[in-house]
């Protein structure tokens, strides 16, 4: 395997004295040891209140909002098929990173406004052009879409970014939610310098507030069991929240799961933090984090034109995963796509979920 210049060095001098990228055996003990390890914080969602309601087509929308004791409030929306009032299946579904920090939420779903011009585009190149929690609720179960650390209503304002990263919103050619996005890309490098030196990580922050949102979600009278789904940086969330929450009874990870030591070799760049929290390499590979969960049902779709990982890493992964449910509940499939939850993936992942959470 190659890698880049004098990482060469690196990777061999760490692996032999540090011990990189661990076959870990999956199970509660990984998870617990994972939770601790990325720092990832005990939050409760608090004195939550409903802002506004809507209906849309088959679907009728809630706004919900609440406190996780930092920031501003969290804005989520909750999504039910319209004149439904009995118990549903709830999937919480995870927004990606993208690269778009002005919007949370508002990726996946919407509200009474509609999407953005920003948030069209996205949905373009990622997810076939829809807002698939939508199509999930219209199909008999209750979504739940929240803002998490760092987007949406959760951003950071520009007035709180250093002045030197700040300065990348000043392209008036942009519009105001790109010129943000150009800052928010970069402001990401300091905000897992604080997260850090505070003892937790980008990624404890984010999975933290999942897990408060999935637990409200899983309280609610009228939700049964609950799942959870994401492509890119929303697997990723899937994946944590998956291995932390041994209640969330199905996973759908998307576009988001390589062994880590294929990134080497020029995929490093491309991601965000929350895929490289702090001292997690040296307890275990990323796969086996994915797999922690086993037996419960876990679904990855790996999509083969993916630029973002290297097709020997996603086969890799594969693997690793498929030894550590010896009895089934696993279900890995390679779908000839870019990077991307188009709407061939969608209509599986939503069957597949169907399937789990409607027993």
């Amino acid at each position: 395997m190659r890698h880049l210049g004098v990482f060469s060095g690196l990777v061999e001098v760490a692996g032999r004295r540090r011990g990189l990228f661990a076959d870990a055996v999956p199970g509660a003990a990984l998870a617990e040891a994972a939770r601790e390890t990325i720092g990832t914080l005990d939050l409760v969602a608090a004195d939550v209140r409903t802002e506004r309601t809507w209906e849309a087509g088959d679907v009728a929308g809630e706004e919900l909002s609440w406190d996780v004791g930092f920031g501003p409030r969290t804005r989520a929306y909750l999504l039910r098929p319209r004149g439904e009032r009995g118990r549903l299946p709830g999937v919480v579904a995870l927004h990606c990173h993208a690269g778009m920090k002005w919007a949370g939420k508002e990726k996946v779903a919407d509200g009474p406004e509609g999407p953005s011009a920003e948030v069209r585009r996205l949905r373009e190149e990622i997810y076939g052009g829809r807002a698939y929690a939508g199509e999930l609720a219209g199909r008999g179960f209750a979504v739940l879409v929240p803002d998490v650390f760092g987007w949406g209503s959760r951003r950071f304002p520009l007035a709180d970014m250093p002045d030197r990263v700040a300065a990348y919103a000043g392209d008036p050619a942009l519009s105001e939610a790109d010129r943000y996005d150009a800052a928010a890309g970069h402001h990401e490098h300091v905000l897992e310098k604080y997260c850090t030196l505070l003892g937790t990580s980008m990624a404890g922050v984010v999975a933290g507030e999942d897990l408060a949102a999935a637990a409200y979600l899983r309280g609610r009278p009228d939700v049964g069991e609950v799942g959870c789904v994401g492509v890119s940086g929303g697997g990723l969330r899937a994946a944590l929240l998956g291995a932390f929450d041994p209640e969330v009874r199905a996973v759908a990870v998307v576009a988001m799961v390589s062994a880590y030591a294929d990134l080497l070799d020029g995929y490093v760049a491309s991601h965000t933090w929350m895929l490289y929290p702090p001292g997690l390499s040296r307890l275990c590979d990323w796969p086996a984090l994915v797999a922690a969960r086993a037996p419960r049902p876990l679904l990855v779709q790996y999509a083969e034109r993916d630029a973002l990982f290297p097709p020997e890493g996603m086969r890799r992964a594969h693997e690793a995963i498929a030894r550590r449910y010896p009895g089934g509940g696993y279900e890995g499939v390679f779908h000839d796509a870019p990077h991307s939850f188009d709407v061939p993936m969608q209509e599986a992942a939503f069957a597949w979920l169907a399937k789990r959470l409607r027993t």
